[in-house]
């Protein structure tokens, strides 16, 4: 297990309340929660607690944790993070095409509102990532997903999003993409692919998570992302859901501070509250079915 991140710090701004980072991953402990595959790369030191702490740095009410490869299908630490947070977590679930709908109910009544589907391939060969669910296993789990209330999170090249957007279209469930869809910076914002995930955007058949860090490696500022990212709000704000990817598995010395990231999003949303409240707290709020936020007190 390697080293855990670095601890966050606060954004300039406070956060709204209901503020949700929607992209994170916990690990560990190890000896109670092992993992079910050999994983690629060497897992952080990143147990619920880490993940509590940096909520509490950043300012973040609320979280959603998306369960990794290495675990495969076990979803026990996950759950078990989820159980213990108040309300305050939300989970995104491995399941195979095998996976009986009573065993999706289950994990829809303790907190799951999605799983994930991944069809990125790991660098350098083409193969699947250890413990990963692709497309194939989506599709024959999406009547079930659909009548349980499941969305489909996706892992996949901006390429491979655009020659399937009708089949993501089709499925009947909410699609969710993750890392800002994974377009291809060299291409530019006009590349056709990434015009095509606008499209799907703008119509409303997906969202997308502004996560900035694995689409560049031009750490902390990533300014190569700014168009796209511009391209994004101005497609559908109404589908869009910050996302930070903590704990930056395999990212090292390039790992951002979830604090300066949300400075990021701040300044490239141009100081618009609105927004900005809508980004990071009303949408995942929609989508992951968070309870409502005590209503304040009244004062004489």
């Amino acid at each position: 297990m390697s080293a855990a991140p670095p601890p966050a710090t606060p954004p300039r701004l406070a956060l709204p309340e209901g503020a949700c980072d929607t992209h994170t991953h916990i690990f560990g402990p190890l000896d109670r929660f092992p993992l079910a595959v050999e994983p690629r790369y060497d897992p952080p030191d990143a147990p619920s607690d880490g993940h509590q702490a940096m909520r509490r740095a950043v300012g973040l009410s609320r979280a959603v944790l998306v369960q990794p490869a290495p675990y495969g299908t076990d979803c026990s630490a996950m759950l078990d993070a989820i159980a213990r947070a108040d309300g305050a977590l939300r989970g995104i679930a491995l399941a195979t095409a095998a996976t009986s709908p009573e065993t999706l109910r289950a994990l829809h009544a303790a907190g799951v509102d999605g799983l994930r589907f991944t069809e990125a391939r790991m660098p350098g060969g083409g193969a699947p990532f250890p413990g990963s669910v692709g497309f194939a296993d989506m599709v024959r789990l999406a009547p079930a997903m659909a009548e349980i209330g499941l969305h489909a999170q996706v892992w996949a090249d901006c390429d491979r999003i655009a020659a399937d957007a009708d089949l993501l279209a089709g499925l009947g469930v909410p699609v969710v993409l993750d890392h800002m869809g994974r377009f291809d910076v060299a291409r530019g914002p006009a590349d056709p692919d990434f015009r095509r995930l606008l499209g799907l955007l703008a119509e409303g058949r997906v969202w997308v998570k502004l996560a900035l860090c694995r689409n560049s490696d031009r750490h902390p500022d990533y300014p190569d992302l700014r168009p796209f990212h511009d391209a994004l709000v101005a497609a559908n704000p109404d589908r869009l859901l910050w996302a930070s990817d903590w704990p930056f598995i395999g990212m090292g010395a390039g790992a951002p501070d979830p604090g300066h990231l949300i400075d990021l999003f701040d300044a490239w949303t141009g100081g618009d509250a609105g927004l900005r409240r809508r980004i990071l707290a009303d949408n995942p709020a929609r989508l992951y079915r968070f309870p409502p936020l005590p209503s304040p007190r009244a004062t004489n």
